[in-house]
């Protein structure tokens, strides 16, 4: 039986996990693969938000939105809602083969808010 998410060491497997099939995905792992030039420092960052979203801890510092934004011109503009998609995928995915429960739930809810939060940002931004 899978458990829910308990501390960082759980947290820190989900983001790992997941940015692994994030790479290796020919659809969007482009995106992250040539914005990312340090791996390990990013899934410190990563680890870091997703701590402080499930567990309401505060060890995050940085601004997504601007991060998003900034990979999308990068990319001239390329990214859209079917890149999106395959991100949650790719999220719920991952949390169903490691966890279950309130914190794992939340973890989905909290990524569907965020997407769709970044997504209307990225367009936005577009004018």
């Amino acid at each position: 039986m899978k458990q829910d998410l308990k501390n960082r060491k759980d947290v820190q497997l989900l983001v790992s996990e997941f940015y692994r099939k994030v790479r290796k995905n020919k659809e969007i792992g482009i995106f992250f693969n040539n914005s990312i030039k340090n791996w390990d420092e990013h899934l410190k960052k990563l680890t870091d938000f997703w701590e402080s979203n499930l567990f309401f801890v505060s060890k995050y510092s940085g601004n997504p939105q601007k991060a998003h934004i900034a990979v999308d011109v990068e990319n001239n503009q390329q990214i859209n809602a079917k890149h999106f998609g395959i991100w949650m995928n790719l999220w719920f995915e991952t949390i169903d083969e490691h966890f279950e429960g309130e914190l794992a739930q939340r973890a989905k809810n909290n990524a569907r808010k965020m997407s769709s939060h970044l997504y209307l940002k990225i367009f936005q931004n577009r004018g």
